[in-house]
């Protein structure tokens, strides 16, 4: 039987019947059915195995750090330092508990796909018509549908009547598609196969027959799923550069422990002490607040973010925003409204201009510029009227719920702002016939009595559908004169006036108007030439000035959609997305061979800002391209079509008011006002915390590096230890974390979105943070080994009262040293530091804990540490602040 799904569109009715063997009359026989559903199987999505909850909580301990810090509280445990121990496995546990919690929930797209299938099918089999699971369809079985139903398999259409399909979750397509049942060009995308019909899709109007061409996995749908399962799921930024700062932090780490205990071994130093000290200082080495903080932070800004409309489905996906150079978004609902508008209407010799929202009853029309009352204006009032009353849309002005085509929505629409009510007009007007609207005619009429509305005849004939379809059937036209002969000069006026509205992104639509006697009559001979109507899915208001926004910030927009090429470039320049209308759109058929494109073919490609009739798996391609050449990818998207391209970007956001379930679950992002403008928010969030991160990460190790060189000092002269091990335990468990996790919070400036993103392969700490590092942690040792000094020989300190001064003195500077991490172009006392309140809670409650530390009975005495006095206090206090002077004269000369 070969493989008939293949070019299904391009055969003829009795060509796909032939060769699947079955007549449409009878349907297949129950033995036949048996045998093909053993050979084809059932009609359903596959489910792809996915990884189980014990994976997922496996997954959560393999980064590096994560394995460094397991060892830190082995070896802290191993001493009895049962306070580092405890609060390194306290990070693990919430680190593991939250990803686990979030990872669990991100890749449900399958299960979503799976809950398509549930459906049921009326067949005709053996001659009669049954409802059978749809699952239990196979090829070559004849299908009976119609309006409201679900599609159950892929079908070519074998007879239909008026029948339209809203494909827009498969297709990205915004409007109702309305079907035939001719064959077509083989080579077409999805969107233009307009005699088959997709599983999954909805019959949204009339009814028909259509035979089985593909079930299951062979499907678009399937396919779809299939692609879904098989995305490349990327790691985000942060778990790479994460990972690579742990690496490095292991080798510091065995450096220190081997460096410290050598020298202090060298110099005399008992071998214990050094051994507890240099296991202490690797301890120290590694920062543990790190991932706990990190989490945190992450999880403050998706808090944020859900106050602004966008819920995160992965952690770590908030901070990938930030590095997000490229966004390839949809155009309906997204960039614009999803709802069609009339906009511009032509008459004989007028142009006029419809305003109002989409759906609001209130509105103005206006002509040059100039105010317009359509209830004193008799041509445009005749149009408006015949719009409404040649339609089968349904429309309440009140609570704003609408039922039918888009289309006939907005000219439902565009009479009420014209004061012209359907239900009130149809009282006076009652229709008695209608010649539905046919995709071969594309026109509609409906013939409605008029005996008491002033007419000669007694029936009004109303007609609405593409000019070339109805400019034909009329004989004149209704101008400011009056009613005139209709030439072929006034014909060709116009086309021309058509083709530029449609050049400018409309929808055209004609409309003609008669009057007759006998209501049975042809409708469509003698009509009077009204004029056209240009309807768009105008633009969202704000977006504009969002993707201003993100030129300015380095992030290149990139329209990915499945509408046809001038709508797509005409809303690219309403938008601001590209400046000229002649700007190349490239068709999704330039996609489908990336793997094969020279270097300057793959260029072209990435710099191309509009892409039109894209299908899912040139989706796919264009992300994976971009990554290939370093990109960060956001896309957006809603229908199941988009789900794969979702699954493969850095991120995916998915709409959450008319998005399906199978593409909000594949996201890493749903907004949930389906607003462009809440991206842009999102992604200044990101890049906030990212800064974030990388403050608290300084902060940290800096002050870790300090105390490292400060006993490692202190150890290769020969000289007592400034600090003993469980004092360096304490700072890092319990000093050091709140300042950080103050940093962590913060909410950074607007001035990060004046700058370009970051480099996708910048690492957490790049060269010059490192060097920061060394700088600070040589004034901080510096500083503690100058006010040990300075309490053991000057003030004539014991060992202990000396060792406390030191312990404070770091303690201290290392408080003080948060300011240090503000940007260098502000000021010391006015920035995004000392204006965060969080900060001063720290500073309070870490200078609590050191007084406790220093005077609480018990916990001064396991320590080891006694009250300094009035001169210690002074020698601390002065010394822990030149840290603070020192970085804010670097930051200005640096700056």
């Amino acid at each position: 039987m070969g493989s008939p799904a293949i070019a299904a569109h391009a055969q003829s009715v009795e060509h796909v019947l032939q060769t699947l063997e079955v007549k449409k009359e009878r349907g297949l026989s129950a033995r036949e059915v048996q045998r093909r559903r053993e050979q084809y199987g059932a009609n359903r999505i596959q489910k792809v195995k996915r990884r189980s909850r014990w994976q997922i909580l496996l997954d959560q301990f393999k980064s590096p750090i994560i394995a460094l810090l397991g060892v830190a509280s082995l070896l802290s445990f191993a001493f009895q330092e049962w306070i580092e121990g405890v609060a390194v496995l306290i990070a693990i546990g919430l680190n593991a508990a939250i990803g686990f919690v979030t990872e669990s929930k991100a890749v449900q797209s399958m299960a979503a796909l799976q809950e398509l299938s549930h459906t049921a099918a009326t067949v005709r089999r053996q001659g009669q018509l049954e409802q059978i699971p749809a699952e239990d369809l196979v090829l070559g079985d004849v299908v009976v549908f119609e309006a409201g139903d679900l599609v159950p398999a892929d079908l070519r259409i074998v007879e239909r009547s008026k029948l339209q399909v809203d494909e827009s979750a498969l297709t990205g397509e915004s409007l109702p598609v309305s079907k035939t049942i001719d064959p077509l060009a083989t080579d077409l995308p999805l969107a233009e196969q307009t005699n088959l019909l997709f599983k999954g899709t909805a019959i949204t109007r009339g009814s028909g027959s259509g035979v089985v061409v593909a079930v299951g996995m062979e499907t678009k749908l399937g396919q779809i799923s299939q692609l879904t399962a098989e995305a490349k799921e990327e790691v985000t930024p942060l778990e790479k550069r994460l990972d690579q700062l742990g690496r490095r932090l292991i080798w510091i780490t065995l450096i220190v422990a081997v460096f410290v205990a050598v020298a202090g071994i060298l110099g005399g130093k008992d071998l214990l002490l050094m051994v507890e000290t240099a296991i202490a200082l690797s301890v120290a080495a590694v920062p543990e607040g790190l991932p706990i903080v990190a989490t945190i932070a992450l999880a403050r800004g998706m808090w944020r973010m859900a106050q602004r409309n966008a819920l995160i489905h992965r952690l770590s996906a908030v901070e990938t925003l930030g590095a997000t150079n490229v966004i390839c978004t949809d155009k309906t609902g997204t960039l614009t409204e999803n709802r069609m508008t009339v906009t511009q209407i032509a008459l004989a010799d007028a142009e006029i201009q419809g305003m109002g929202e989409a759906l609001e009853a209130a509105g103005e029309f206006s002509a040059d510029h100039q105010g317009i009352n359509p209830g004193q204006h008799e041509r445009l009032q005749a149009l408006l009227t015949v719009g409404v009353l040649c339609n089968n849309a349904a429309l309440s002005t009140r609570d704003r719920s609408r039922i039918g085509d888009p289309t006939e929505i907005a000219l439902l629409v565009a009479g009420a702002k014209a004061g012209l009510d359907r239900d009130a007009l149809l009282k006076t007007m009652p229709e008695v016939r209608e010649i539905a609207f046919d995709s071969d005619s594309k026109r509609m009429a409906t013939v409605h009595r008029a005996a008491d509305q002033g007419w000669s005849e007694p029936y009004r004939v109303a007609v609405k559908g593409a000019l070339e379809s109805v400019l034909p059937l009329c004989t004149q036209q209704w101008t400011a004169q009056g009613l005139q002969d209709l030439g072929e000069a006034e014909r060709r006026q116009w086309s021309e006036r058509s083709e530029a509205m449609a050049s400018s992104g409309l929808r055209v639509l004609g409309f003609a108007q008669k009057q007759m006697s006998d209501p049975k009559a042809d409708p469509y001979r003698h009509l009077t030439w009204l004029g056209l109507v240009g309807l768009l899915d105008p633009p969202r208001q704000p977006v504009k000035e969002a993707i201003a926004a993100c030129h300015q910030a380095g992030i290149r927009v990139i329209m990915v959609t499945g509408d046809q090429p001038i709508t797509a470039r005409n809303i690219g320049v309403a938008v601001g997305l590209v400046q000229e209308a002649e700007t190349q759109v490239r068709l999704g058929e330039a996609l489908n061979h990336v793997d094969q494109c020279s270097p300057p073919e793959a260029q072209a490609l990435v710099q191309t800002p509009i892409f039109a009739r894209v299908s899912p798996k040139q989706k796919l391609d264009l992300i994976t391209l971009h990554q290939r050449q370093g990109s960060i990818v956001a896309m957006t998207g809603d229908g199941v079509n988009d789900a794969p391209a979702l699954k493969q970007a850095d991120i995916g956001i998915a709409m959450g008011q008319r998005g399906t379930q199978v593409a909000r679950e594949a996201a890493d992002m749903v907004l949930q006002d389906d607003a462009f403008p809440t991206i842009l928010v999102a992604i200044a969030q990101g890049r906030n915390i990212f800064a974030n991160i990388r403050k608290f990460t300084l902060y940290l190790l800096s002050g870790n590096v300090g105390e490292i060189i400060a006993v490692a000092i202190a150890s290769l002269l020969g000289a007592p230890l400034p600090l003993l091990p469980l004092q360096i335990l304490f700072l890092n468990a319990v000093s050091d974390v709140f300042p950080a996790l103050a940093l962590g919070v913060g909410e950074g400036t607007a001035a990060v979105m004046h700058s370009p993103p970051r480099d996708s392969q910048e690492p957490v700490l790049p060269h010059r943070s490192w060097i920061a590092i060394g700088l600070y942690g040589l004034i901080i040792a510096g500083t503690v080994l100058a006010s040990f000094a300075v309490a053991l020989q000057v003030l004539a300190f014991d060992l202990s009262q000396a060792v406390t001064v030191s312990f404070l003195t770091l303690a201290f500077a290392r408080l003080w040293h948060v300011f240090n991490m503000r940007e260098s172009a502000s000021g010391l006392w006015h920035n995004e530091i000392s204006s965060n309140r969080f900060i001063w809670g720290a500073l309070a409650l870490c200078t609590a804990l050191l007084l406790t530390a220093t005077y609480a009975p018990g916990l001064s005495g396991v320590l080891q540490l006694v009250p300094p006095g009035g001169e210690g206090w002074g020698l601390i206090l002065g010394a822990s602040l030149i840290p603070l002077g020192v970085g804010y004269w670097v930051n200005q000369r640096w700056h």
